[in-house]
């Protein structure tokens, strides 16, 4: 009774980096809610004896259900199951493993794997997404990655360092798809509220669409002097423009882009939706930040 109640105790104090872990994993709040509960049923039948450090004994128990649940999504894509990547070669004498790369390169890291995440997350083996999460994501040390993925800590770091390097270059080319859409966004903002139509056609493909209108000439002409209450923003890490009323968001516009110009807007003015977005206002020219 008294260790049920301590692991019920441990459990429920580390539940939120559990799920988290289980998140960065796996891609799907569901999926990792799922984990989190599988993980908790195996800690209920665990040996709790040799425990002695409970945050880093769960961590490895919901990164192991993580493991099963991307191996058996693979499977189900008829890849061939279970496969992991081969165990890299230990580095050459005169060779410095990448432990932690450079510094500052982790630190760019830090700030883009959200997005950059997303982007490549189908793509590493689950070996992979397991080192580079646990090790850049949530500082486990390598020691302790290995034996989850039954590997050597030089090879659970040779891992995360190839799916660093696949993520740093999916964060660098997401980084420069958002600058030239953002520049998009802001032109079509600019051009929108001074009623320039001639520059909102040169920003529009031919065929664009918003709502129930249909080509560039028409949306033109249903944006021209319209956009003086919308700002542009970061939603969800995607340059968009806001509609704001004191201050608070009123309608989203979600912008389509595809050769340099605008094939789609969508517009969306559901409260409970806008309620859970992540907008992060930007200053274009000219304009104060509010």
């Amino acid at each position: 009774m008294v260790q049920q109640e301590w692991l019920s105790e441990q459990f429920t104090e580390h539940q939120d980096r559990l799920r988290a872990v289980a998140y960065r994993m796996l891609g799907s709040s569901g999926e990792a809610e799922d984990a989190v509960q599988e993980a908790w049923l195996r800690v209920g039948r665990a040996d709790t004896g040799q425990v002695e450090n409970p945050a880093g004994w769960l961590t490895t128990i919901v990164a192991r259900v993580c493991l099963n649940m991307l191996e058996a999504r693979r499977a189900r894509r008829e890849e061939s199951a279970g496969a992991l990547p081969p165990e890299p070669a230990a580095p050459q004498p005169g060779v410095r493993p990448a432990v932690h790369d450079r510094p500052e390169d982790e630190a760019l890291l830090a700030d883009s794997v959200g997005v950059a995440l997303t982007v490549v997350l189908d793509t590493l083996a689950p070996a992979e997404r397991l080192a580079f999460v646990l090790h850049d994501v949530f500082a486990v040390p390598f020691g302790e990655i290995g034996p989850i993925i039954d590997r050597s800590p030089v090879a659970a770091r040779q891992l995360a360092s190839r799916a660093r390097r696949r993520v740093q270059g999916a964060a660098q080319a997401s980084d420069a798809a958002r600058s030239g859409k953002k520049e998009i966004v802001e032109a079509f903002l600019a051009a929108s509220r001074s009623g320039d139509f001639t520059a909102l056609l040169e920003l529009l493909d031919p065929d664009a669409v918003v709502s129930e209108i249909r080509g560039a000439h028409e949306v033109a002409a249903f944006f021209a002097g319209r956009a003086r209450g919308a700002r542009l923003a970061l939603v969800d890490g995607v340059p968009a423009a806001v509609w704001t009323r004191r201050g608070r968001p009123m309608a989203l516009f979600s912008f389509t882009v595809a050769d340099g110009k605008i094939t789609r807007i969508v517009i969306d003015g559901d409260p409970d939706r806008l309620r859970d977005l992540d907008i992060v206002y930007l200053r274009t020219s000219g304009e104060p930040l509010r």
